[in-house]
């Protein structure tokens, strides 16, 4: 799933190559990914491209007019933003065939593909004219490379759960995922299954340390990249993550899993546990 830094890095894309182009048109091709109808994708249509930034996981393109428009994406599990220099034709693309949910063409001949893969569909496009009225961006907490200390420590301790559930609690804090909340708890030396409210101020500003650290390298190692290139500079980029029974860059252990229905968590057990392995979710002790 792409997260904070693969984002930040699509909108830094998207503000080099379009911003100042003007909207042709949007080509909606899956129906159930555009969730709203009013303004239409027409409205977009001669619109210029403003600005892209992003609001925790959800990119956000900024089509100038009165009022501005905003194209907000969630891409969730399986999505994707591939930019264009060109369209192989002029025909819009057909709804139902193939992985693209949504082709902006702009005034250049170039655009951008919105795709997902699998099936199960879940990217989310809207067209609003503030981004708060999209419903996952108006209950997002504060953006996790942005917080100071302070903010980060009193949103932790105020949700109580396993600190690997909380820290992807995008009402906690907005932009952190299965993969970074990996990254962040190694660096930090915390376990998966601790508890958020037995955690030290010294656990708190290692995880806040951590959580900068590692999501400031992550937008830094992929700012520039082009975004076909950005889920190879992210898998680079992982020391636990998706790395099952390779060797700890840190200490040379073995990293280890825990799966659960539908998402797998991986940790290193001298890291992070005290050498002890969570062999599984509903039998092993918690480890704090």
């Amino acid at each position: 799933m792409p997260e904070l830094p693969e984002v930040e890095a699509l909108a830094g894309y998207l503000r080099e190559r379009a911003v100042g182009r003007r909207v042709d048109r949007i080509e909606v091709a899956a129906i159930s990914a555009l969730k709203t109808y009013d303004p239409p994708p027409s409205a977009a249509g001669g619109r210029t491209v403003a600005d892209a930034g992003r609001h925790g996981k959800f990119l956000d393109v900024r089509l100038a007019g009165q009022p501005d428009l905003h194209l907000v994406v969630h891409l969730a599990r399986a999505g994707w933003l591939h930019y264009r220099e060109s369209f192989p034709a002029s025909t819009p693309v057909k709804p139902g065939k193939g992985p693209i949910a949504l082709r902006v063409r702009l005034d250049d001949g170039s655009g951008f593909d919105l795709t997902e893969a699998g099936t199960q569909k879940k990217l989310a496009a809207y067209l609003v004219t503030d981004p708060a009225l999209v419903p996952g961006v108006g209950r997002l907490g504060p953006d996790a490379l942005a917080a100071d200390l302070s903010t980060f420590a009193e949103r932790l301790r105020a949700r109580r759960g396993q600190v690997k559930g909380v820290l992807t609690d995008q009402e906690v804090l907005a932009g952190v995922g299965n993969a970074y909340s990996d990254e962040i708890l190694h660096v930090a030396k915390v376990s998966p299954f601790a508890l958020t409210n037995r955690l030290s101020d010294e656990q708190l500003a290692a995880l806040h340390e951590a959580t900068r650290q590692v999501l400031g390298d992550a937008v830094e190692r992929s700012m520039g990249q082009r975004a076909a290139e950005l889920k190879g500079e992210k898998r680079a980029g992982l020391r636990v993550h998706a790395r099952t029974g390779l060797p700890c860059p840190v200490c040379g252990d073995t990293i280890r899993e825990v799966s659960f229905a539908d998402s797998s968590l991986q940790y290193c057990p001298t890291c992070q546990t005290g050498g002890k392995p969570l062999a599984d979710r509903r039998l092993s002790r918690l480890v704090r």
